[in-house]
């Protein structure tokens, strides 16, 4: 039964691999040239491009050819049999306000659940040839064909933490700046930007803490397994479930975490 698993695991990480290497080909010639940026709606600028449809357009015809019982959550066309007992949940550019700078800070997404429970998770980026994912127990690195384990860094010390947020533009409520600055004051560095790699460099055990608002679904789930078989802890500001997005908080440090939901919950 486990070899089993282990055979299943493989063939489905494998073609989290292969999806990814499908939607780079695809956003690659798009970075930085001329393009044309739309805009979804609502108060803030959420800007959208030919690179981040055509890619998931891409995963989803590969997905339909080698798993079609499967369901699929995408950010820019929806859900398609997301009830399934597996539903892939993908992201083709986190990132697309970086993307469109030209800044290489952003990322496809890619993540698997199974029972709507998270069982695999991938982040790549083609143009500086980096690559984060889940394995079943641990997770990897591999840059420029060379793969290792990443693990958290222990930190329990508030004082003592790095801190990054996407950007406060995303705290949109007094209560959400209040609790948010709460936190940033008691930690030693606070940053800004860079999306899903701050995440990825949470795993590798570069960053302490990431506090963000405003996340969907497809933005927090493929970076959950991610973080947490490296050793850290993802959940709400509150210590919830993070797989509805919402307000996130990831820590390397289980311990930490627990200090940080304390002032992040009020």
């Amino acid at each position: 039964m486990q070899e089993s698993r282990d055979l299943e695991f493989a063939a489905l990480l494998a073609t989290a691999h292969a999806l990814a290497d499908k939607a780079g080909g695809v956003i690659l010639p798009h970075f930085r040239t001329a393009q044309k940026i739309d805009h979804k709606g609502g108060d803030l600028f959420d800007p959208v491009t030919a690179a981040d449809r055509n890619a998931e357009s891409a995963i989803r015809e590969a997905l339909a050819t080698a798993y079609p019982s499967h369901g699929i959550l995408g950010e820019e066309f929806g859900p398609k049999n997301s009830e399934a007992d597996y539903c892939w949940v993908i992201d083709p550019i986190d990132g697309t306000r970086s993307f469109i700078l030209g800044m290489p800070l952003w990322g496809t997404l890619i993540g698997l659940t199974r029972d709507g429970a998270p069982v695999l998770g991938m982040m790549d980026q083609p143009f500086t040839r980096e690559r984060f994912w889940s394995g079943e127990k641990e997770s990897f690195f591999r840059h420029d064909g060379a793969t290792k384990t990443m693990r958290t860094r222990a930190c329990t010390d508030l004082g003592e933490a790095m801190l990054v947020t996407t950007s406060t533009d995303f705290l949109t409520t007094a209560d959400e700046r209040s609790r948010f600055a709460t936190l940033t004051g008691a930690v030693r560095l606070r940053r800004f930007g860079a999306d899903c790699y701050n995440y990825c460099l949470l795993a590798m055990g570069h960053i302490d803490l990431v506090a963000e608002a405003g996340l969907q679904p497809f933005d927090i789930i493929p970076l959950i397994p991610i973080v947490e078989r490296a050793g850290g802890v993802v959940s709400t500001w509150e210590g919830g479930d993070p797989r509805g997005g919402g307000r996130i908080l990831a820590a390397g440090d289980p311990r930490l975490h627990a200090e940080a939901v304390k002032l992040l919950s009020g």
